[in-house]
């Protein structure tokens, strides 16, 4: 796996963990030379420094060359990743190795997404982060649209608060699992009263949807 890592000056926190893993890459400061330097697996983009840039750019750099992007992004700056469904994935500052070596392992990997996801009534469309309910429109936050995304993807299966915690957040320490515990309270009262027992209570598990 070859990857490209976008600006050259990255993080020193970032630079130690690319080298903790033994990741083949190759720092790129400008864009541009994605188009030109070679193939690439997957580019990580640095957005824990004027993140509003990085971001727009990692959205670029994902539709300019068709390359699966993943950034390292700030807590504080995660609502900015809405705005950019481009983006394949993301991991919380500081990275670890293992986490990071996962997510572009997974990014490298990921098939073509399908364009829409159906559940009963429900429609999710993955390339536009757009929810629709009875072809109506749904509010959801960028968090809440991943956590049902990722329900619709696997229904009829329990998840623990902690596997949702991995699986959905990419992290298990900012929050804890009352952060599950909202979302899912949130995601219950925006698809309503007659389709909120979607989403039901494995007591002393977790969830299920469907």
């Amino acid at each position: 796996m070859q990857i490209a890592a976008y600006p050259s000056d990255l993080d020193i926190s970032i630079t130690q963990v690319l080298l903790t893993a033994g990741l083949a890459t190759k720092l790129v400061n400008d864009p541009d030379d994605l188009r030109t330097a070679g193939e690439w697996s997957a580019v990580l983009v640095d957005a824990t420094v004027e993140p509003d840039r990085r971001i727009r750019e990692a959205g670029r750099i994902a539709q300019d060359t068709g390359i699966p992007v993943v950034i390292v992004v700030a807590a504080a700056d995660l609502r900015l990743v809405s705005t950019t469904p481009e983006i394949a994935d993301f991991v919380l500052a500081p990275p670890s190795v293992e986490e990071l070596t996962a997510r572009l392992n997974r990014a490298a990997a990921l098939p073509e997404p399908e364009e829409t996801l159906v559940y009963r009534d429900l429609t999710l469309n993955t390339a536009t982060y757009q929810a629709t309910l009875d072809e109506r429109p749904i509010d959801l936050t960028f968090m809440e649209y991943e956590l049902l995304r990722y329900f619709v993807e696997h229904p009829g299966r329990v998840w623990s608060r902690e596997r949702l915690l991995s699986s959905v957040w990419g992290y298990d320490y900012f929050g804890g699992a009352r952060t599950v515990d909202v979302h899912v309270r949130r995601l219950r009262a925006k698809l309503g009263e007659e389709r909120a027992s979607w989403i039901s209570t494995v007591r002393s598990v977790g969830y299920r949807f469907g």
